[in-house]
């Protein structure tokens, strides 16, 4: 019980912010109409890949800051903290550190390099 009540407080959560960022710029749209709700969803669409790029660098360098301090652990106590804890968060630190570089390539391949109306923008790699 208490999980499909959580699941519901997350699922309304999400649905509220959702509403509020997208909300907000169809209530002030310049034109009437479903073009211009599509051409302010697809601006949006930029800013967000921006942000999920932003937050995996700084996401990736945390864990991998995290994995070094891990490593530390390990090696004053070993018998305390197991080797494959600050691996695995090494792991997932790179993981999260390319993911912007895989989507733009994975993008490409999917999508084609031909599509520019349905490209996003915001997707920088090293």
């Amino acid at each position: 019980m208490l999980n499909a009540r959580f699941m519901g407080l997350v699922f309304r959560l999400l649905m509220a912010v959702a509403l509020f960022a997208l909300g907000t710029e169809w209530a002030f749209a310049s034109g009437s109409g479903v073009g211009a709700i599509a051409a302010n969803v697809t601006g949006n669409l930029s800013n967000i890949a921006k942000l999920i790029t932003a937050g995996s660098y700084v996401a990736g360098m945390a864990f991998a800051v995290g994995a070094i301090a891990k490593f530390k652990q390990h090696k004053e106590n070993p018998q305390q903290l197991p080797l494959s804890t600050p691996i695995v968060l090494l792991f997932i630190g790179i993981a999260l550190i390319f993911i912007p570089a895989v989507f733009k390539s994975g993008g490409g391949t999917l999508f084609g390099g031909s599509g520019e109306k349905s490209k996003i923008s915001g997707l920088t790699s090293f």
